[in-house]
Order: C-alpha cells, then sequence, then structure tokens
C-alpha cells in the first residue's frame, strides 16, 4: 500500500530583515497600528500572532510588513494558508513582550527592500527514500511518523518496516536543519543517525508505544490504536512554522469505527508540535507519552492544563510533555502494562464538534536547553498558561 500522492503547498516565505529598512509605503495604503497586551505575569517570546484577512481588513497580504514602533525595525513574518484552500490568509510574526505590558506594531504595505530568505527554520517533508516517513523540525526538535509502505513491511515480514503511529522524536542539539543531513547520512552513506557525531542522534524508540503525542481511543481497559498514515500534505514551510496533514485508515476500537486526521504544525521556538485533529466514533481521544522502561517521572497539574515525563535516556535525561487547551482536558492516567511499548502516561482528552487540539513534544538534557525536570516542568507551565491565555489584540487606525 503506497500513500496517495499529495500535492505539496510551499507558500512564498516573506522574510524581513531584522534591521532597520528605508520603507516606502504606498499612498493609497492605509497603516493601521495594532496593541499586543500580555496580563500574564511572565514574560511571552516564541509565541506566534497569527493575523488573518479578516482581522487586519485587508483583501490581500502582499507585502504586509510588520514594525515594532519603539525600535523601528521590520518583524521577521510569514504567510501561510489556515484553511486550505490553497490561497493566503494570515500574516505570522513572532513578538516579545514583557510581562503585563503591552507593544504597539505598524503594520504597512511596503515597496522595497523585502528580503527573501531560502533557509527554512522551520521544515518538514515526505521522506519515500527512508520507506516513507514523514518528518519535521525547527531550532530546537525534530520528530518523524510513519507511512504505509512501512506499515506493509512489516505485514509482509519484510525487514526495515515500522507499524506504528507514535510520535518519534529526533533528538537534535543544533539549531540548523538536519532532516535532509541525517536522512542523507543513512542513506547514502556507511554513516548512521542512530550515532551522536556532535549533532545528536535518533536514539528515541517509539515502536507500539504513543511515543511523544500519538493518539489512541480508550475501550473499557484496552487502549486501541490507528496503523500508519495513508496519505500526507505539506501545507508551509518558512522561517515561522512548518505545517503539513496525516490522513489515517478508518480502524477499529471495540466494534466502534474510528475517523482521524491530524493538521501538525512546529513554530520556531517552540519545543511543541501543535496538533489539530478531526476524529469521529468517539466522544474522547486520548492522547499518550510513552514511558520507556517505566523509570522517569511523571507530574501533572490538571489546573493547569499539561503532564510531563522526565526519565534517563542513554547518558542523558530527557523530558516529554502534552498541553491540553481550555475546555478539552477529561482526566489524565498512567497505563502501565508488561507488554513491550504498551505503558504510557495518556491525557484523556474530549472531542468538540469533531475536533481536538493539544500540544506535544520533548526537551533533550544533552542539547543544553534544559538542565533538569525542574526546568522542563516550569516550561510546560508557562506555556499552557499563554496557549489558554492568548494576548489581547486591537487594531487602531492611524
Amino acid at each position: 500500500m503506497k500513500p496517495r500522492k499529495m500535492k505539496t503547498q510551499f507558500p512564498s516565505i516573506v522574510l524581513l530583515c531584522a534591521f532597520c529598512l528605508t520603507i516606502s509605503c504606498k499612498k493609497e495604503d492605509k497603516s493601521i497600528k495594532l496593541v499586543l497586551k500580555n496580563t500574564l505575569d511572565i514574560d511571552r517570546e516564541y509565541e506566534t500572532i497569527t493575523l488573518d484577512k479578516t482581522f487586519l481588513k485587508v483583501d490581500s497580504l502582499e507585502n504586509l510588513a510588520i514594525i515594532n514602533v519603539d525600535t523601528k525595525k521590520v518583524m521577521v513574518s510569514q504567510v501561510v494558508d489556515i484553511n486550505g484552500d490553497g490561497k493566503f490568509d494570515a500574516l505570522l510574526f513572532q513578538p516579545n513582550i514583557s510581562s503585563k505590558s503591552s507593544k504597539i506594531f505598524e503594520i504597512k504595505r511596503i515597496t522595497q527592500n523585502i528580503i527573501n530568505d531560502s533557509l527554512q527554520s522551520c521544515y518538514s517533508r515526505f521522506v519515500p527514500e527512508r520507506t516513507d516517513d514523514y518528518a519535521w523540525e525547527n531550532n530546537r526538535v525534530a520528530f518523524r511518523t510513519f507511512g504505509p509502505t512501512a506499515q506493509k513491511m512489516i505485514e509482509d515480514d519484510v525487514p526495515g518496516g515500522t507499524l506504528s503511529s507514535g510520535i518519534d522524536a529526533w533528538l537534535k542539539k543544533v539549531s540548523y536543519p538536519i532532516i535532509d543531513k541525517w536522512y542523507h547520512k543513512e542513506t547514502q552513506t556507511t554513516g548512521t543517525y542512530h550515532e551522536d557525531n556532535g549533532e545528536g542522534l535518533d536514539n528515541f524508540h517509539v515502536g507500539k508505544s504513543r511515543g511523544v503525542g500519538g493518539t489512541a481511543v480508550k475501550k473499557d481497559s484496552t487502549f486501541y490504536t490507528s496503523k500508519n498514515f495513508i496519505d500526507w500534505k505539506t501545507l508551509s514551510t518558512g522561517p515561522l512554522r512548518t505545517s503539513f496533514e496525516l490522513t489515517y485508515e478508518d480502524w477499529d476500537a471495540n466494534g466502534v469505527r474510528i475517523s482521524e486526521k491530524k493538521r501538525i504544525s512546529l513554530d520556531f521556538g517552540s519545543n511543541l508540535s501543535k496538533f489539530e485533529v478531526t476524529t469521529t466514533g468517539s466522544e474522547t481521544l486520548s492522547v499518550g507519552l510513552t514511558l520507556h522502561e517505566n523509570d522517569g517521572q511523571i507530574f501533572m497539574d490538571e489546573n493547569v492544563g499539561y503532564m510531563g515525563y522526565w526519565e534517563p535516556h542513554g547518558t542523558s535525561e530527557l523530558g516529554t510533555g502534552i498541553i491540553a487547551t481550555k475546555g478539552t482536558l477529561n482526566t489524565f492516567e498512567t497505563y502501565i502494562s508488561d507488554v513491550k511499548d504498551l505503558s504510557n502516561a495518556y491525557a484523556h482528552l474530549n472531542v468538540v464538534d469533531k475536533k481536538v487540539t493539544y500540544y506535544a513534544g520533548f526537551g533533550w538534557k544533552e542539547s543544553g536547553q534544559f538542565k533538569s525536570k525542574a526546568e522542563w516542568e516550569a516550561y510546560l507551565n508557562d506555556f499552557a498558561l499563554k496557549i489558554n491565555n492568548p494576548m489581547s489584540m486591537q487594531l487602531l487606525d492611524k
């Protein structure tokens, strides 16, 4: 079984230089000001703000620049297709705003000094040269999951296959892209991405587990899962976000038919991917973290809405985590099994209007990003507070 060939949509990324620019504005274009307010008692950075055309009251996003009023510098931005109709309908940027403060940005259409940058800091692609993975990354983390060819190899008893809808973690410790480089090393040279040559490595075991944020449906005391994805569609790559869709063949959960499609995105500076799942057949979707050897520490906060795991990993340590969006969390559960790969910590999330949204990811001590369980838990806590308390946005006509 091979995945149906899907159209890959790559938006024309606009990376605007973060230095002072000479900006010229068309006379007929109206300049507007955007006020962002942070009500939390924590600083906010690497948090993506989405400005759609309706909010901006514009017909086109072409050459729109976002300018920090205080520094007079143009912000890095990216245009994306949010609704999947093949047209750009939103503008992304990442402001830094201190706790309990606000900041003003000017939005205007510029006619010169636009710089196109070829570096895709947030990158994803289908990987046919290694069976049929789908892999994605940003400047901090990388992930992959597995397609139907890898599944069929297992079913036909062919070596090298993978039967799993779990999410694999690639432990990188460099800020530049490694996906293409590691796959080339694995498939075209005598080297392997299972060894660390200074950039990190793939030594995270998924198997039949849920890995980092794979889904399941619980019926009675049993967790049922899909097989590998059957279709894929790349939506965007760029300096601020990569996004794509994975479709799964309908699967059985103790006599109930489950459908599932995932839209996954990963933003610059984030250790967590965002999962937007469209599903039918169950009122609850269970999202899991593998517990591997059951020798780590599970922690959670139902009020804030996060669950995490900190474990020994090789010669280092590793944290994984799940964050539920407001109104989604039902409960948490730790499921321990003597069967290999079936021990997972689960967040049971409510399906609302056939959809559920959550975030899942990891932090590797060897990367230098997190030194301890306490630091990883603090990151999950702050991340949950931010996504469940979005900054207020207000447009002011100039």
